[in-house]
This record gives C-alpha cells, sequence and structure tokens, in this order.
C-alpha cells in the first residue's frame, strides 16, 4: 500500500496529476509532520541546502533560434544501455517511509520508465529489490558498516543481484545533525538500524583502491565536492565521480552542487563520467546540469514525494512530467539531442526567488493541504 491510500479520493490520483506542483502538494497532504519536515530539511542552518538550489538559479538559459527541433531525442546510452532519459533515481534512505514497498516500488517505476535506480543499502534489501525489477538498471550504493569482509560480502551481494555499478559514499563519516528532526524528536526507522557507523568514519582511499584492485564492476564515489578529491579519484581509476553534498543534510555551509560541478567536469576532462544530484526538480534544473557537463542527473526528494503521492504510479507520472519539461526546454533552446548541450546555452544570472527545498514549485500552497 502507498501512503497515498491513507486518504482515499483525496486529491487528484496520480494518472491525474498535471503538473509537479500537484504531486508535492498531495505528499504534503498525506505525510506526517515529522515524514515531511525530515524529506525537506537539512543540516543544522540548512545552508548547503539552500545553496543547491541557489546555484542551480543563478544560472539562466541563452537559447538559438530558427533551428529544427521538430524532433527531440532525450535517450542516452551508459553502461551499455540505452536510457529514455539521462535520469536516475537518487540512493534515498529508508524509502519504506514513503510506502511500504520502499525501494521495490521505485525501482519497478524506474524498470518501467527505462531510467536508472541506484538503491542506498540503508533501504529494501538488494534481492528484494532485483526480484522487482530484474531488467532495470540496477546501481547499488554503499555505506561501509564494517570491515574488508563486510565490503566483499556487500559487492557479492551485488554481483549476484546483477547490479550495473557500486557507488561508495564518501562524504559521511558521520551523521549530520539535521535540527527539525531533533525538533520533532524523529528518528527515522533506517537510521535506527544502522549500527558500525565507526567504520565510516575510518573510510579512506584505501577502501577505494580494495574495490578497484579486486572487481571488474563500475565503481563510483559519491560526494565529491571539490577539484582535488576529483582528481584523486581518477588516480585510483574511478569509472563515475557522483558530485553531491547530501541533498544539503550533511555538512552544512557548503556550496551547491551546480556550483562545484563546471569545476569538476573541467578537472577530470572526460577521463570518467559524472553524475550530480542536489536540488534537481524540474526539466530546466536537468537541462542545466547536462549543458554543463554532467552526464546523469540524480532525483532524490523527488522521488520521496512521488512515491508518497502515490507509489509506483506517481514515480512514473513524476517522471513523465520532467521528460516533458526537458522537451519543451530543449526545444525553446534550439537543441534536438542531449550531445548538443554545452555551456554556450548557459549564462549566469542573478536569482529571482529565495532559494528553499521547494523554492522551484511557486504555486505549493502548503496551508491548504
Amino acid at each position: 500500500m502507498s501512503a497515498g491510500e491513507e486518504i482515499a479520493g483525496a486529491g487528484p490520483t496520480p494518472s491525474e496529476f498535471q503538473s509537479l506542483h500537484e504531486i508535492i502538494q498531495k505528499a504534503h497532504q498525506i505525510l506526517p509532520k515529522e515524514k515531511w519536515d525530515s524529506l525537506t530539511g537539512g543540516a543544522e542552518t540548512e545552508t548547503t541546502l539552500k545553496r543547491n538550489r541557489l546555484a542551480i538559479d543563478s544560472v539562466a538559459f541563452e537559447p538559438r533560434v530558427l533551428r529544427n527541433v521538430s524532433a527531440v531525442d532525450l535517450s542516452v546510452e551508459h553502461f551499455g544501455r540505452k536510457l529514455r532519459l539521462p535520469v536516475f533515481l537518487a540512493p534515498t534512505g529508508p524509502l519504506n517511509l514513503f510506502d511500504s514497498g520502499g525501494g521495490a516500488t521505485a525501482v519497478a517505476a524506474a524498470q518501467a520508465f527505462d531510467i536508472g535506480h541506484m538503491l542506498s543499502s540503508g533501504c529494501t534489501p538488494l534481492e528484494t529489490v532485483a526480484k522487482a525489477a530484474p531488467s532495470a538498471l540496477r546501481m547499488a550504493q554503499l555505506y561501509v558498516r564494517g570491515n574488508d569482509t563486510f565490503v566483499h560480502e556487500y559487492i557479492g551481494r551485488v554481483l549476484a543481484c546483477d547490479c550495473a555499478v557500486i557507488c561508495l559514499t564518501v562524504d559521511s563519516p558521520v551523521l549530520a545533525r539535521r535540527d527539525r528532526d531533533i525538533a520533532n524528536r524523529y528518528r527515522t526507522a533506517g537510521l535506527g538500524k544502522w549500527t558500525g557507523l565507526a567504520h565510516q568514519a575510518g573510510l579512506d582511499w584505501e577502501t577505494v583502491k580494495l574495490i578497484k584492485d579486486t572487481y571488474k564492476i563500475p565503481l563510483v564515489l559519491k560526494g565529491i565536492a571539490t577539484v582535488e578529491d576529483a582528481r584523486i579519484a581518477v588516480d585510483h581509476g574511478v569509472d563515475w565521480i557522483y558530485v553531491s553534498n547530501h541533498g544539503g543534510r550533511q555538512l552544512d555551509h557548503g556550496r551547491g552542487t551546480m556550483d562545484v560541478l563546471p569545476e569538476i567536469v573541467d578537472a577530470v576532462a572526460g577521463q570518467v563520467k559524472v553524475m550530480v544530484d542536489g536540488g534537481f526538480c524540474r526539466g530546466s534544473d536537468i537541462i542545466k546540469a547536462l549543458a554543463i557537463g554532467a552526464d546523469l542527473v540524480g532525483l532524490g526528494r523527488m522521488q520521496c514525494y512521488a512515491l508518497a503521492a502515490g507509489g509506483e504510479a506517481a514515480i512514473i507520472r513524476m517522471l513523465e512530467l520532467v521528460e516533458d519539461e526537458m522537451l519543451r526546454s530543449m526545444a525553446l533552446l534550439g537543441v534536438s539531442t542531449i550531445g548538443e548541450l554545452d555551456r554556450s546555452y548557459l549564462h549566469p544570472a542573478a536569482p529571482v526567488t529565495i532559494p528553499s527545498a521547494l523554492s522551484a514549485f511557486p504555486l505549493i500552497d502548503l496551508r491548504n493541504s
């Protein structure tokens, strides 16, 4: 049962959502205050969270005209397969907080839409997700909660489940203070089950070397936020760099990922592929990241809003709306394929909204939810 079934007949059904605003409005209507606050909040002052949106909003488009855009193609090829969009559902903790199926529900939607899904190791078991969507592009994220034996055992499960990627999260040696959760006296079920946190604090480049020396599966490092670390990752043979600040939920007063992204893309100079997340909500947000040089863009909170609003069907509808926004942005820019995008279509600009987790949605009125 999805969270959306808790309030029968309240608002539109997933197939009736006409905008992303309506999905978020439905999620707010359904979720208890502590879950909503936890989802939309960040660490301490939430400065990093706000800077994620500020960095996206500080980039304007420079469109070209009189180009034939009668056929716009958003597809890309990664991991040996064609994807409908250069988008993936980002690893997001215990998804069962928003739908009883958790990661299995989310990956089923990703499979139906032909995009990637990255499963947090703090979420639904790998085996359950593999059974739910055997043909999906499944990527496995890992928090290290034990010694090298733990790492080998987890990657063994990843390989047995035929995942395409192993992703090591590197920006979480400790858990940040999240004041909204503290104020609500709220501790998520996922965090309550975690043990072995000291092993994540002791994580270093030796674990990266261990994985690269032992396994052929592509390795992603999630949480890279500086040029210096990006270059070290390249030196260690990492296959993908995942530019992320945990959605503003770890180190406070960090930079927005869109602010960091061009520096890292330039520093790695095509030697590795680049993923990014952090405040990306709209189709236009994704187009901006791709034009800067990202290869894939992760949707984290949007996945959770949709999951709460109506489970698998709502995630698919969310992706349909994001796809429509991307198609329209591409056509209006004068671009027909993802490969044509570059920084010539972008220009620095002053933002016109006060940044927040929901500042991309000006029609949201939470008072009436």
